[in-house]
């Protein structure tokens, strides 16, 4: 294996992430449960969980497919934040660290991903 996923950094801050928007999620009106709230609580499993599986493939070209992946979720669960705000919804302090966070972390899975592929 090239990449242990549990030493890098991407792998580690979209984990934090995905913890913090569960714990979000929390905040979010019950109507949502099955919208929002299941939506949010499954893009945010799925961004380091493809940088894992990425990690486990014989190449870079093939690990940078699945970091691309883990990027549009990331881009997807964004939105979703998006709308929160929009609607008011739930922690609003949480929310705009949520907001702030997002975006650096995908920076940091595309500066990787161009790394690799390089």
């Amino acid at each position: 294996m090239k990449h242990n996923f549990k030493k890098l950094l991407i792998w580690q801050e979209a984990m934090d992430l995905s913890d913090m928007i569960f714990e979000y999620t929390e905040t979010l009106p019950n109507k949502e449960k099955y919208n929002l709230i299941d939506q949010l609580n499954r893009v945010s499993v799925s961004i380091p969980s493809n940088i894992a599986e990425g990690s486990g493939k014989r190449t870079n070209k093939q690990f940078a497919e699945y970091l691309s992946i883990s990027l549009s979720s990331s881009y997807e669960a964004e939105t979703q934040l998006l709308i929160c705000e929009r609607r008011k919804y739930g922690d609003l302090v949480l929310l705009e660290k949520l907001l702030i966070k997002t975006p650096i972390l995908q920076k940091k899975i595309f500066n990787f991903r161009e790394k690799i592929e390089n």
